[in-house]
């Protein structure tokens, strides 16, 4: 049984590293439709693209096909990975500099 309504709480009680990529997918996406929950698009949009890398190569329109997305969220993803890819670019430089 589940102990958290929302992957959010798990956070919260266990930190970021305890989520499964569709938990974490989940909260940025933050609500579901009718008889489909956050984590169950997110779980369906992982499943599509293979991997948060395999997402994270895709146009922002690709994501329109998945009922449940709507545009805020689908911002909301694209946000999240270009602080994502901002990060992992100044580790890279921080590493040169060293």
């Amino acid at each position: 049984m589940k102990r958290w309504k929302h992957p959010g709480g798990k956070l919260r009680e266990l930190g970021a590293e305890s989520l499964t990529e569709a938990e974490l997918l989940a909260i940025l996406i933050s609500t579901g439709i009718k008889g489909k929950s956050a984590e169950d698009i997110a779980k369906e949009v992982l499943e599509h693209f293979g991997s948060l890398k395999g997402m994270a190569r895709q146009p922002l329109e690709e994501f329109l096909k998945f009922k449940g997305l709507s545009d805020v969220k689908i911002l909301r993803i694209a946000a999240a990975f270009e602080i994502a890819r901002r990060l992992s670019k100044e580790d890279t430089h921080a590493q040169k500099e060293k």
